[in-house]
């Protein structure tokens, strides 16, 4: 296969990315709706710029040839969850899933790397429907607290300033913080059931006051 239209070869992997933020906010919308605790708090997804595309390829020495099956990630989906146990939760419910083919999973939660970095990665198939028939394609999704995406976040600028060659005192303290914010992680599992009560009062308390201040005639039928 020879790359020679880009946006043609893209356009698959954006459907893919726009239906699964959908299908994921989806979920979402379906605890909130049954007054239960998302573990989903937030869902974001990108398609991989091209010139970040050829340089992986570049780097890893992937042939254009094998880039849909070598390439994992240009389809990305990244979900945000306030605790560690919603992240296992959210596991659980892709593996029940029927449009999609879980390939691959890394669980960098359990099994940290060196550096700190912590996320919960899967590689899925996922069918995109075309003009022209059926087409599989490989997009992955990670899962993370919002302390460890704020972690991943900084040390991937720092990436781009380094090339991955962190000076010995730096790296230490990427360490450090990625050890800090998985205490946080820590103690916010230790009072969940306190916080999610607090939130549903909050949330109660804020529909609550919508429908006060909302005039008598807006809540009648037409």
């Amino acid at each position: 296969m020879m790359v020679e239209n880009w946006k043609k070869f893209l356009m698959p992997y954006e459907q893919a990315v726009s239906e699964l933020k959908i299908k994921l906010r989806g979920m979402r919308k379906q605890y909130q709706q049954n007054n239960e605790h998302a573990p989903i708090e937030f869902v974001t997804g990108r398609v991989k710029p091209i010139d970040s595309i050829k340089e992986k390829m570049q780097r890893r020495y992937i042939t254009e040839e094998l880039l849909e099956q070598d390439m994992q990630d240009i389809a990305g989906l990244r979900i945000m969850c306030q605790f560690v146990e919603d992240i296992h939760e959210i596991v659980g419910l892709l593996h029940q899933r029927t449009d999609m083919t879980i390939i691959e999973e890394r669980d960098y939660v359990s099994n940290v790397k060196p550096s700190g970095y912590r996320s919960y990665h899967i590689v899925i198939e996922y069918p995109v429907q075309l003009i022209s028939g059926e087409k599989k394609i490989l997009a992955e999704i990670q899962i993370r607290t919002m302390s460890m995406n704020f972690w991943a976040t900084i040390e991937h600028s720092l990436n781009y300033k380094y090339q991955g060659e962190f000076p010995d005192s730096l790296k230490a303290r990427l360490k450090r913080a990625a050890e800090a914010s998985f205490m946080l992680d820590k103690e916010m599992s230790e009072i969940r059931e306190e916080i999610q009560e607090a939130q549903q009062l909050f949330s109660y308390g804020k529909w609550q006051k919508t429908l006060d201040e909302t005039p008598k005639n807006d809540l009648k039928g037409d």
